[in-house]
């Protein structure tokens, strides 16, 4: 069946296999071999972790391209388009790209079930395999052991964080998590670790494979100043490197501290003398993304963040805690079934004076009433709303210039608020032509 659109294919795709997570490589590594796949390009980082994937990747991406490489990213999920997911120097893939390799992959695949996200991995790696890179960054989607990307061997293996999500896939301690993480390891290749503190699982594994580890606070690490920071670590041969003066960032430092470490240890790179630029340009839609809109005559604050997890829930409210807001804090809010409500509402209470809740547009979703009734136990201002949509439209005439609205919660929550704002965005243009 010809499928003529994007749109089509990843209706497609949608529905093609039973379960949307079925963790294993026996059957998307069969197809890749069907397909010819090896390795996308010469050098290649995977990255895992609970937290800190995409700045990590973007933060390596923007590194290397800093040096004349030509470097695809392989990421998820998306925001607002799936080509978000396949980047080549910055620059989303086309839809034909896609398709194209959609079809080469459903020519290949004979009988053989892929998930939308197996799919997609094989159809990425068939577009970095034709467009001559220097490097490939692959996110893991989930794990490490038994994620698709996993069929590539890195030159270098990152694991960012480790703390507790998708439980259901990789165990309810840090140490079963880190088992599922160290998957991405290969004998005597480096691995960066940006937890200060991994569990023995994770150890273990690197010294079973004799791949040596870099570990944040050990190995390598920053220190803050007050308007700057500093970053030390080691190259593969072990000679001490350092950057004394570093700008402030708007994504995390650990994410940062360990791209450069990552950095330091794939083979074929000059060490920069000054990665400034590269470190300041790097920037992630939807992660501590701080923006300013106009809106009826006013200037308003948002900050969007797909955080969704405990862990993702205290880095947002350390960042909250060192940049207080003016005015009131309004928070629209919305999660998934399977994320730890109690624990991703602690660290933020105290530091939000109004919350507005939604159900996202999931089947996934918690409900608006189970959200409200959680915060109204705890004493919190709430109110409930049928949509982001309909919050935004609620909220945002209510906002003054000194106040400041944070949407954090999933990915759904960030990528419906931005249609919305983008929509708003059009009618305030609209209205200044008119």
């Amino acid at each position: 069946m010809s499928r003529a659109s994007l749109n089509d294919w990843l209706s497609y795709l949608e529905q093609l296999h039973p379960q949307a997570i079925d963790l294993g490589l026996d059957r998307v590594r069969w197809v890749a071999e069907r397909l010819g796949i090896q390795r996308p390009a010469p050098r290649v980082i995977t990255v895992t972790g609970t937290n800190g994937k995409g700045s990590t990747c973007a933060f390596l991406s923007q590194l290397l391209q800093a040096q004349g490489w030509r470097v695809g990213v392989y990421s998820s999920p998306h925001l607002l388009r799936y080509n978000e997911r396949v980047c080549i120097n910055g620059q989303m893939v086309t839809d034909a790209a896609l398709c194209q390799a959609f079809e080469q992959i459903e020519q290949a695949r004979g009988d053989t079930s892929l998930t939308y996200f197996e799919f997609g991995t094989l159809a990425a790696l068939l577009i970095f395999q034709a467009a001559d890179l220097g490097a490939v960054i692959l996110e893991v989607g989930l794990g490490g052991r038994l994620d698709a990307v996993n069929l590539v061997d890195p030159d270098v293996a990152v694991v960012t964080s480790i703390g507790l999500d998708h439980t259901e896939w990789l165990g309810n301690t840090r140490e079963s998590v880190a088992q599922e993480k160290a998957g991405i390891f290969r004998p005597g290749i480096p691995v960066v670790c940006g937890d200060p503190n991994p569990p023995a699982t994770l150890l273990a594994a690197a010294l079973e494979l004799n791949a040596p580890i870099w570990i944040r606070g050990q190995d390598y690490g920053l220190e803050r100043a007050q308007q700057s920071w500093l970053w030390w670590g080691t190259n593969l041969q072990g000679s001490a490197l350092a950057y004394l003066d570093l700008p402030a960032l708007s994504l995390p430092l650990e994410n940062a501290a360990c791209a450069l470490q990552a950095l330091a240890l794939i083979p074929g790179v000059v060490w920069p003398e000054h990665p400034e630029p590269a470190l300041k340009a790097t920037q992630i839609t939807g992660r501590l993304d701080r923006r300013v809109i106009g809106y009826q005559g006013r200037n308003l604050s948002l900050m969007l963040d797909v955080g969704h997890n405990p862990h993702a829930a205290l880095y947002l409210s350390q960042q909250l805690s060192a940049l207080p807001s003016g005015g009131q804090r309004y928070a629209l809010f919305g999660l998934l079934q399977d994320k730890d409500l109690e624990a991703v509402l602690q660290p933020l209470l105290p530091l939000i004076d109004h919350w507005a809740v939604v159900a996202l547009d999931t089947a996934r979703t918690r409900s608006a009433d189970e959200l409200y009734q959680a915060l109204h136990e705890k004493g919190a201002s709430v109110c409930a709303y049928a949509s982001i949509q309909h919050a935004l439209k609620g909220l945002l005439p209510v906002l003054e210039s000194a106040d400041e609205l944070l949407v954090f919660g999933s990915f759904y929550a960030v990528a419906d608020a931005l249609k919305e704002l983008d929509s708003i965005a059009q009618e305030h243009l609209d209205d200044m032509a008119g």
